[in-house]
């Protein structure tokens, strides 16, 4: 069975180019962009293939070119121009359209492509900010908006996992621990299982030559006390999406304090949705950032 999305609503055109479904319509109707099909019982629906060229329309105007002047573009030159300007100019936005099509697609082919281009002229950090992050944050809406399904967002995040994995185990064999005294503990409270920005934090403490210990999602407090035994100092990191919720949040960190931090020099630093309910003043110790990046740039 394919399980490919192949027939895309006007909505879902918007949600993934940026465009208005009601710029759409008149693009579509002044300039004959596109040749929306109908199904049986008369409801408009759009081909992969105008996906795709919504996307690269969108990417031409988000640099500069007039609607009228695409127009007149014949259809196999759109893409020629987006990857002539993608190759002279900053290829983020493009990138990023390339792996939602990928996404859609189930084409890990594509993925990996996409990754190598970027690769040959980028960081690995410099991809993780500027085009997988955007990528996740547009991804949310999406699922919110049932453009995508949950295999859409599980395929493209497990790639993207396999990526800060592969660099981790690069930065573990090129460079040396600078203090072992010291520990920087990662890990996900009960429950919790988004992991890539911690992921991600596990890859840059490790490339700055710090001890990381990444013990990954769905770990008890309890679990984490015996640490405590085995290092001067510890730095613990957590991201709290979905867990603990609303209502169990200062349980949580108050049996953290009590547990893991009291009597100690050690802190717990939180990233994630979840920490915008944090007020840094209320708890000794323990410090929330709103984001990855913040986390990385303050340890």
């Amino acid at each position: 069975m394919n399980n490919i999305k192949s027939k895309f609503s006007i909505k879902d055109l918007e949600n993934l180019s940026g465009i208005k479904a009601h710029t759409i319509r008149i693009w579509e109707k002044r300039y004959n962009l596109f040749q929306p099909n109908r199904t049986d019982t008369n409801i408009r629906y759009y081909s992969l293939a105008s996906l795709q060229k919504i996307l690269n329309i969108s990417y031409l105007n988000k640099n500069g070119y007039k609607i009228s002047k695409i127009a007149k573009l014949d259809t196999e030159d759109i893409p020629k121009l987006v990857k002539e300007i993608a190759d002279k100019n900053d290829k983020n936005n493009h990138s990023i359209n390339a792996l939602k099509l990928a996404m859609i697609n189930f084409d890990q082919g594509l993925f990996y492509k996409t990754y190598s281009d970027l690769i040959t002229n980028h960081s690995f950090e410099t991809i993780f900010n500027q085009v997988f992050v955007p990528l996740l944050d547009d991804i949310g809406l999406l699922w919110q908006t049932d453009t995508i399904t949950p295999a859409h967002e599980h395929f493209i995040v497990e790639l993207i996992k396999q990526k800060i994995i592969l660099n981790t185990e690069k930065a573990i064999n090129t460079t040396s621990l600078s203090n072992q005294t010291e520990a920087y503990v990662l890990f996900l409270p009960d429950n919790e299982v988004h992991e890539l920005g911690l992921l991600f934090t596990n890859y840059s403490i490790i490339n700055k030559g710090a001890h990381a210990i990444y013990l990954g999602q769905s770990v008890p407090i309890d679990s984490l006390q015996f640490l405590n035994s085995q290092y001067d100092k510890i730095i613990f990191i957590s991201c709290f999406t979905v867990k603990p919720e609303k209502d169990n949040l200062n349980d949580y960190l108050e049996e953290f304090y009590k547990k893991i931090l009291h009597k100690t020099d050690n802190t717990l630093v939180i990233s994630g949705r979840m920490s915008s309910l944090i007020n840094n003043d209320d708890f000794n110790q323990i410090k929330a950032y709103k984001s990855t990046k913040e986390v990385i740039e303050n340890l």
